[in-house]
């Protein structure tokens, strides 16, 4: 009974000092981790658009009929692209997080546009998938909040 407690005793310890180091890398590689997977999202999502492959496509034609299409989604391409590559390699963050910003409002507005692309029956409480699409992305705007909170120094 002796040698079993002090074994958990042992693994106890073993394991406190494991989770430790694990926290301590969490915290030193989260935020960078974090913005290049940000920027990596918005890089290949610009540059579907740029190629003419982006499933979105269509449900920007139809939410923003009003612009000239395809321009617009190869503008909007190139704005996510270079949101992407500023986020990866740190480059003017404080510019690209405000281009980020930017997107996301516009995103944001497609809802208002056409709200029966993105809620069933008007019901503002169930989604369809394009409105689901637009929700997630309060994710990427709360991790754009996160590593400008923490990466941004100048």
């Amino acid at each position: 009974m002796i040698v079993s407690s002090a074994c958990l005793a042992m693994n106890s310890v073993r394991f406190n000092e494991i989770d430790k180091i694990f926290r301590e890398r969490m915290h030193q590689w989260g935020i960078p981790v974090l913005r290049v997977a940000l920027g990596v999202v918005f890089l290949w999502f610009g540059l579907l658009k740029i190629f003419g492959v982006s499933p979105m496509a269509k449900l920007i034609e139809t939410s923003y009929s009003f612009l000239p299409e395809p321009l617009f989604i190869i503008f909007l391409g190139i704005w996510e692209a270079v949101i992407g590559l500023g986020l990866i390699f740190k480059i003017k963050l404080r510019l690209t997080i405000a281009l980020l910003w930017l997107q996301m409002a516009g995103i944001f507005v497609a809802p208002i546009l056409s709200p029966s692309m993105f809620f069933v029956h008007g019901n503002f409480l169930i989604l369809t998938s394009d409105g689901e699409f637009v929700i997630k992305n309060l994710v990427l705007v709360a991790s754009s909040i996160v590593i400008g909170g923490h990466e941004i120094t100048d």
